[in-house]
């Protein structure tokens, strides 16, 4: 009866339930941050911890975080991993692991009633504060992960993707695969995830995002208890600055496959960018408003190039990836880059007309409500605010901001920050002939 009960909760908290949200922030007496938002009307609850451990954290040892996060649930204290999971599914809450380039995170939903609430609480403090990373969890993980590297190289996809970072990012942290290499996961040892845990898992280096129906005493009392028994820690160093390509640089990759992947770009965005809104804007019309993007128009509406063409920016704490994309027939992979790199182009000397414009507002604006309309969609729209320390009222003032972009500012946006002359090119896939590699 508690399962269902829980299903039939969860299937109602994906109805539409936001207007306003209001996020509260305070610090812990161990110097987490924490954001909170109250929300009605349903018994649950969305809890995540955020790091400053994500892959930008490596050092040399690539993968070491995705690792770390992986084997975190795996045991803690006197539990295994069946305990762990046996402890959450008697309650019903669901709980994740997740890394990034920049984060990593762990999270929790729960029904609000005390015993429930009480004993997923109390195994994800187990899991945050005491993991074990027992010898033989550490092996099968280690095993997974090098098998899954083992696969990446055999699909064009990831191969480009790897790529691309190192063209776009060199030996910053930003240019390796979060999954680490086979050379360095090889590595590893147990001892090597301890030390990373110790150093990025600790209260000074973590946020706190509670996302539903606790009062404010209840949230406070739940931040402090999942944080008082981490380390207190330290900050890590800033990230250094990513440093932009001096030229255009293209690599060809050779694969036998019947379609090629392309990717074009360069260090694009990052989350406190005061042109974050513009580029995002323009963006849309560009590449990133699916069937209705102008690349997607002329890649594959006009010409049948590709299945699709997109365009896209990612913010980090650095400029993460402006990106454009597509994939193509192997003897069309010349002329596909050509409208690619024309359609680009174009849009940056011209820009979007004002009826694309409008049209690019009414779609973003209208759209945007149901994005965070879940207590777990805002739960990871608030954790963004927080890690990034951007204004507490972004989601209030986000239509305000995408309505102020002006067909002169995309223009002028555009213009400064993607320029062809720095674009990295790699293309995965067969050669046709010489003229296309």
């Amino acid at each position: 009866m508690r399962i269902h009960l829980l299903s039939l909760i969860f299937l109602l908290a994906s109805q539409s339930v936001w207007a306003v949200a209001k996020i509260e922030h305070w610090q812990t007496p161990q110097g987490s941050r924490v954001y909170y938002v109250q929300t009605e009307g349903l018994p649950m609850v969305d809890i995540q911890v955020a790091f400053d451990a994500g892959s930008a954290r490596d050092g040399d040892q690539f993968g070491l975080s995705a690792l770390t996060s992986a084997l975190l649930d795996s045991g803690a204290g006197q539990w295994n991993a069946d305990d762990i999971a046996q402890r959450f599914e008697s309650v019903g809450a669901q709980f994740g692991t997740g890394v990034s380039n920049d984060m990593a995170s762990v999270s929790l939903r729960t029904l609000t009633d005390k015993l429930l609430f009480d004993k997923a609480l109390e195994t994800m403090r187990g899991i945050l504060t005491n993991p074990s990373f027992n010898e033989a969890d550490f092996q099968r993980e280690k095993s997974r992960t090098l098998a899954g590297l083992k696969q990446q190289e055999e699909s064009p996809g990831d191969l480009a993707d790897i790529a691309f970072y190192k063209a776009l990012y060199g030996d910053h942290p930003y240019g390796h695969p979060s999954s680490g290499t086979i050379i360095t996961v090889s590595g590893f040892e147990t001892a090597n995830l301890r030390s990373f845990y110790q150093k990025y898992y600790v209260a000074a280096n973590a946020i706190v995002v509670i996302v539903g129906d606790l009062s404010r005493k209840q949230a406070e009392l739940t931040a402090e208890t999942l944080v008082s028994g981490l380390q207190a820690g330290t900050k890590p160093d800033v990230l250094p600055e990513v440093v932009m390509p001096v030229k255009a640089g293209k690599q060809h990759i050779e694969f036998p496959s019947s379609q090629t992947h392309v990717l074009v770009g360069m260090p694009g965005s990052y989350r406190k960018d005061p042109d974050y809104f513009t580029l995002y804007v323009g963006n849309h019309i560009l590449g990133g408003g699916g069937l209705v993007s102008k690349l997607f128009d002329e890649v594959r509406e006009k010409r049948g190039l590709a299945y699709s063409a997109r365009s896209s920016f990612a913010p980090m704490f650095r400029p993460g990836p402006f990106t454009v994309s597509l994939q193509t027939r192997n003897d069309q992979t010349g002329q596909a880059l050509d409208v690619l790199n024309l359609t680009l182009a174009d849009f940056i000397n011209q820009g979007p007309t004002e009826a694309e414009l409008l049209a690019a507002k009414k779609n973003i604006t209208g759209g945007f409500a149901m994005r965070f309309d879940t207590n777990k969609e805002l739960a990871s729209y608030v954790s963004m605010i927080g890690f990034y320390d951007m204004p507490l009222d972004y989601l209030d003032t986000f239509r305000q901001n995408v309505e102020q972009v002006t067909v002169a500012s995309i223009k002028d946006a555009f213009k400064r920050r993607v320029n062809p002359q720095l674009m990295q090119t790699i293309t995965v896939g067969a050669s046709v002939s010489s003229s296309e590699k």
